[in-house]
């Protein structure tokens, strides 16, 4: 017994175990572009389906088949319709829950926040908190994630419409940005461009292209936020009040035709990138692991994309990036968002016309 625990040991010591292989399986299906998930205190969870739907899983993972009744209209088209997802940092007092969603028509749309209670199944006490400006004819780049700070405020990223891309460095317009605002809209008397009066005043950062990403960690104060590149160019960036990231003037990627953008790589007063990546993998949303499930991830940021089809796991030490690689899952599917679960589990989103959510474990 004792020579073969001994043999066991050396061969263990010389061909150490592979790591624990990750289990998929179907959480949800029957959605249509699901967009962004919150679980609710009482172990539902809700789900936004682009063309404008808001819907319902029951705590055992049932999808109720009618939509919430009562939601906003949208504007549905292209990369528009309905989208992010939040709950009020005191949600279990106040139930006040938070959606973003392009407003408007195809000559006129933008990006527009708005807050709700859900009681019985329909959205009630609708509260329209911020609308982008200018508006744009463009039905693509509206950004829309949220997360709330530390002190109560909300974030929200608004995208540069695609054709607008000037505006990205215009403080007069809200494309381009990363916007912050009181829980009922109005405008925190410290935000960064406050006090100059060519600055629509919720801009909290401004050169952005189309940010899909958003991770607060609340007891550092830190805000990660990744962005779509053109073709190349994707970017994770560390945001910070009042801060420059550079887009249309400073850009890894080219545009679609092959032209470039810009011949700057970096230039002073902008901000560089973390991270980036091209070709592009078109990340599409993000979540911070902070679940018991996987002990090893926990403070480490998770990313969806749509091009590259996979999770990837970004390694943080503080503010610095120390690893980032996909989970190799081979899904084959365009991948919306990833969210972490109660239970500690990952669940991804679908962005397809049959989407799904997947659970994803040991």
């Amino acid at each position: 017994m004792a020579r073969t625990a001994l043999l066991l040991s050396l061969i263990l010591m010389c061909c150490p175990l592979r790591a624990q292989p990750l289990a998929v399986e179907t959480y949800v299906d029957g959605l249509e572009h699901p967009w962004s998930m919150v679980f609710l205190p009482d172990g539902r969870a809700l789900v936004t389906e682009r063309p404008g739907r808001l819907r319902v899983i029951t705590a055992d993972g049932r999808l109720v088949e009618a939509p919430v009744t009562g939601t906003p209209e949208v504007y549905a088209d292209s990369q528009g319709g309905l989208m992010g997802l939040a709950l009020h940092p005191e949600y279990a007092e106040n139930g006040w829950i938070y959606m973003t969603l392009a407003h408007g028509g195809p000559k006129a749309n933008a990006t527009r926040i708005v807050r709700g209670r859900l009681v019985d199944g329909r959205w009630t006490d609708t509260e329209v908190l911020f609308t982008a400006q200018p508006w744009k004819d463009t039905p693509v780049h509206y950004g829309g994630r949220m997360a709330f700070l530390s002190d109560g405020t909300l974030l929200v990223s608004v995208g540069d419409g695609f054709d607008y891309r000037e505006h990205a460095q215009r403080l007069d317009s809200h494309l381009g940005k990363m916007i912050r605002i009181h829980d009922d809209g109005r405008v925190p008397a410290d935000n960064p461009f406050v006090e100059r009066k060519e600055a629509l005043p919720e801009i909290f950062s401004l050169g952005h292209r189309n940010p899909q990403g958003l991770v607060v960690e609340p007891a550092e104060g830190r805000i990660w936020s990744h962005e779509h590149g053109p073709r190349g160019g994707d970017e994770l960036n560390l945001i910070r009040a009042g801060g420059n990231y550079g887009w249309p003037i400073v850009t890894r990627g080219v545009d679609y035709s092959g032209a470039r953008v810009s011949p700057f790589t970096d230039r002073p007063g902008m901000i560089a990138p973390k991270l980036g990546w091209t070709p592009s993998i078109a990340p599409a949303g993000m979540s911070r692991y902070t679940g018991s499930r996987f002990p090893d991830w926990r403070g480490d940021l998770l990313v969806a994309s749509l091009v590259e089809k996979t999770l990837r796991r970004i390694r943080l030490d503080g503010d610095e990036i120390v690893g980032d690689q996909p989970l190799g899952l081979q899904l084959d599917r365009r991948l919306r968002d990833v969210r972490v679960g109660p239970d500690g589990a990952l669940y991804v989103l679908t962005d397809e016309n049959q989407g799904e959510i997947l659970r994803i474990t040991y």
